[in-house]
């Protein structure tokens, strides 16, 4: 969701040669964009002591002008007190407006570099890709990294998709950590008899995981990366909301999306795992209701 407020600062400084560091996940999506010079991937976890990692790290990117962090970890913050920068800026809220993350960060950058950019839309400078099947096509994304309170039943992904098979092929998404849920669905089905599917779980890298989601006609999925993937193709989205605030982090200027929220006193509680035992937020959407949107 900082790929706007980065696009910001490329549009503002055309001549800049910009250093994108993070995690492999974080920065591989910038591997196709326009002005970035080079792109480095934080191994600082991998052996050792991770802040004695950093510091070398910082050593080793040489010098910069500006230095920006969009993170607020301990971690992040120690980098860049280490980076050789003459201005540095870590990311902070501005304000306690509920408000999406995206246009937070773009906020972010327009304070600290003295800009009044309006936010972009999200973009990712790889190319559309077109299906060629005889029906649509339907993505199943049931993962989410953040934690298992975010996640909707894999038992309701597979009676949307046992529904929609006459009418649309399937793709079944998720990361190397979610094959279990990805089988789960696949499990069943097979058992509902439907074949016309594919299982792309942990199959696929980054690039790929954007090419094939911009061939769908239709995504249904969990407050997940994928779906922001979803959102800068402009692809019909029925997003399942239930810890998360849908404000904050919704596909961004997507008209095409859908969110699909039962209300909660207990919701949103911005947890990993349902803190009452009952997760009742996701417990209560049923593929009735997902289909009911379609």
């Amino acid at each position: 969701m900082a790929t706007p407020a980065v696009k910001n600062i490329i549009s503002s400084y055309p001549k800049a040669k910009i250093t994108i560091f993070g995690s492999f996940v974080a920065t591989e999506i910038y591997k196709n964009f326009p002005h970035i010079e080079k792109i480095v991937i934080d191994e600082s976890k991998k052996k050792g002591n991770r802040f004695l990692n950093l510091k070398k790290i910082a050593s080793s990117l040489g010098s910069f002008d500006i230095a920006i962090s969009f993170r607020r970890s301990f971690s992040s913050k120690f980098l860049l007190f280490f980076l050789k920068s003459e201005k540095k800026y870590s990311y902070h809220r501005l304000s306690r407006e509920k408000i999406h993350l995206v246009k937070r960060y773009n906020d972010f950058i327009n304070k600290s570099l003295h800009l009044n950019n309006s936010p972009m839309d999200l973009e990712l400078f790889i190319p559309k890709k077109s299906y060629h099947g005889d029906k649509k096509l339907l993505g199943l994304n049931a993962g989410a990294t953040y934690g298992s309170a975010k996640r909707w039943y894999p038992n309701e992904f597979a009676s949307v998709a046992t529904i929609l098979s006459k009418d649309y092929d399937i793709v079944i998404f998720g990361g190397k950590n979610e094959l279990d849920i990805a089988y789960d669905i696949e499990k069943i089905l097979n058992q509902n008899g439907v074949n016309n599917y594919k299982n792309l779980a942990g199959k696929t890298s980054i690039k790929e995981l954007c090419e094939n989601i911009s061939m769908l006609d239709l995504l249904v999925t969990n407050d997940s990366g994928p779906m922001h993937i979803a959102s800068a193709y402009k692809i019909k989205t029925i997003t399942i909301f239930g810890p998360t605030m849908e404000l904050e982090t919704n596909g961004w200027n997507n008209s095409n999306e859908i969110i699909l929220r039962k209300p909660m006193k207990c919701a949103p509680c911005m947890k990993r795992e349902c803190p009452l035992g009952h997760h009742e937020c996701m417990k209560s959407i049923k593929a009735s209701d997902v289909l009911e949107k379609v």
